[in-house]
């Protein structure tokens, strides 16, 4: 499959981009459900991590289609939107992906997980992007 993110907006996918992501969901009423996200790329996947539990995690697992809006951190006219699917999730490695988040957007080695919650981390397949500039 091709990868559907134009060239010139690849470096806002990147880590030291250090964007935000605005995830979009859809709640069971069909009514939009819009959270920030810290994210990361892995093998052609953008990956978000949240708690079991929360809407955005009960969205995602009922209805797999998504979008992000991802805002350059130095200029938030130029963006990029993502309409994507959810392939996967897992608990699975759920430690190792949260640090780099963390040492992503927060210069932090460890991110401090709340006892006895459990995260899982979404895998998200870009289906199609429409850029500005």
């Amino acid at each position: 499959m091709r990868n559907p993110i134009p060239a010139s907006h690849l470096d806002l996918l990147e880590d030291d981009a250090r964007a935000f992501a605005f995830l979009a969901t859809s709640m069971p009423n069909g009514s939009p459900q819009v959270t920030p996200v810290w994210f990361d790329v892995a093998e052609g996947l953008i990956r978000v991590n949240t708690a079991r539990g929360r809407a955005k995690y009960r969205n995602m697992l009922r209805r797999p289609s998504v979008a992000l809006a991802i805002s350059d951190p130095n200029d938030p006219y130029r963006s990029i939107q993502i309409r994507g699917t959810v392939v996967s999730s897992t608990e699975e490695g759920v430690r190792q992906h949260l640090d780099r988040l963390a040492k992503k957007y927060r210069g932090w080695d460890t991110y401090p997980m709340k006892p006895g919650q459990v995260r899982v981390t979404f895998m998200i397949r870009p289906d199609s992007a429409t850029v500005m500039d």
